[in-house]
């Protein structure tokens, strides 16, 4: 490979945050998700692939959002029964029909993916499982929720701390571990979902120097 083709890919790794999954954890992350055959899902940040292959022998239909043009035309031509949408998450038009979310999301764009999931639980999103920085697993999950914005997402969403993933599990190895994060819809709901907005806006009041945490 050549220097220049080094140079690239070390300056997207950085700019995309990308550092790929274990296969074999990542099988079993697929496997402990409780997906159910003909269920849409979208996978952010396909990357490798490692979430990709194990979603795709698994009968569910699989969008695998990768801004990366090099991985997503990797994926398009190794992975077959799936879309590929060669695009940054924020700018994919979410679906009108249920869906899950898997996915290792970039450390450093963690808020605003969730934010883009969770702000509107209009969404029909049932459920995400996301590889997210152990300190942010942490402090969503923690009960009763400690920032503004697990706050704001409470009355629709749960979140649970499933388990610690060592940064050696990836390639190439992070500088913290990560923790795998699983976002379940609340059924009933705490709040109706037309209250959102003006429930936001009441949380933020109470928090008048936190905006983003």
């Amino acid at each position: 490979m050549s220097a220049r083709r080094r140079t690239d890919r070390d300056w997207r790794r950085r700019q995309l945050g990308q550092n790929f999954l274990d296969p074999a954890l990542a099988d079993q992350i697929v496997d402990e998700a409780r997906l159910v055959p003909g269920e849409l899902v979208l996978e952010i940040g396909a990357g490798g692939g490692a979430l990709t292959r194990a979603l795709a022998h698994r009968g569910l239909r699989v969008i695998a959002v990768e801004p990366d043009p090099e991985w997503a035309n990797r994926l398009r031509e190794q992975v077959s029964g799936i879309q590929v949408l060669k695009r940054d998450f924020l700018d994919v038009v979410l679906p009108r029909d249920p869906f899950r979310i898997l996915g290792s999301l970039p450390f450093g764009r963690t808020t605003d993916i969730l934010r883009r999931l969770l702000d509107n639980p209009a969404v029909p999103l049932t459920r995400a499982d996301v590889i997210v920085q152990w300190e942010v697993a942490v402090k969503r999950a923690a009960r009763p929720p400690s920032t503004m914005l697990s706050t704001a997402w409470a009355p629709w969403w749960e979140m649970h701390l499933v388990r610690r993933i060592p940064a050696a599990r990836f390639r190439p190895v992070p500088r913290v571990d990560a923790g795998l994060l699983t976002i379940t819809r609340r059924d009933p709901p705490l709040l109706p979902v037309a209250m959102a907005r003006a429930y936001a806006a009441f949380v933020q009041q109470q928090w008048p120097f936190e905006r983003h945490a």
